[in-house]
């Protein structure tokens, strides 16, 4: 059963939520602001949580501020749910750590395609069997960045790198095809699944915290490499030189 956790101060939206989730077999947890919803991930409760879902404008402690503040130790899938007019809420909501949004007044059908899929994006990740064998198929290699897709995990030169299940799908369809330049829709289309206006600002958010978490200077990248007007690639074999 998955457990999942909904802030927001709006008891019919909570009740609304609730009604969706548990006729899908889920179980529910509920805040009514960030404060609430940080003290319960900090909690024995928070380890058993598979996703949250955020309102951004609630009392005490909104939702950007407690997703920054859950990022610092917690990986979970976050969604954003968001008023149309809150576009630069939604920016900053990714930059800070959502993994997607969905607007309010929000269709069931549409809610559950996400939250499904960013649960079995999140339980991939997470897999991990310490009795299977990794083959090379299995792992890949460019640099000093090792992807052992088997495990669901990374290193940077040996440091196992914490990804959320977005940044590590995207890391791997640009790490499968090495040198190869996909564009910020291609790249929405093939680890979101679907199509959307205004994807490249999206995937934009995602590969910046990539960089943050593999390169030691992200302002002048080795391995995410932009090209101009096309979109992004990951260097082929030995990454290019810093420079100094």
């Amino acid at each position: 059963m998955n457990n999942i956790l909904i802030c927001d101060d709006e008891r019919d939206i909570v009740s609304a939520l609730r009604i969706y989730l548990e006729s899908e077999g889920m179980k529910v947890v509920s805040a009514s602001n960030g404060k609430e919803a940080v003290e319960i991930m900090k909690s024995p409760i928070g380890d058993d949580i598979h996703l949250i879902l955020m309102d951004v404008m609630m009392p005490e402690m909104d939702g950007i501020e407690a997703m920054a503040e859950i990022r610092k130790t917690s990986n979970v899938p976050i969604i954003m749910l968001t008023a149309k007019s809150e576009d630069t809420d939604k920016v900053v909501g990714l930059t800070v750590g959502a993994d997607d949004y969905v607007t309010k007044p929000f269709n069931q059908v549409e809610l559950m395609a996400r939250v499904k899929s960013q649960i079995r994006r999140y339980t991939m990740l997470g897999a991990k069997g310490t009795s299977q064998t990794v083959t090379n198929a299995d792992m890949i290699t460019i640099g000093g960045i090792e992807l052992n897709d088997k495990a669901k995990e990374v290193t940077l030169d040996g440091n196992p790198v914490s990804l959320t299940p977005l940044e590590y799908d995207i890391l791997k369809l640009l790490m499968t095809h090495p040198g190869e330049v996909f564009s910020p829709k291609e790249i929405y289309t093939s680890v979101w699944k679907e199509t959307m206006i205004g994807a490249e600002s999206t995937v934009a958010v995602h590969i910046r915290h990539l960089r943050e978490k593999l390169e030691y200077d992200s302002t002048n990248p080795r391995y995410l490499i932009a090209v101009w007007g096309r979109g992004y690639k990951i260097e082929k074999g030995t990454p290019r030189e810093r420079k100094t």
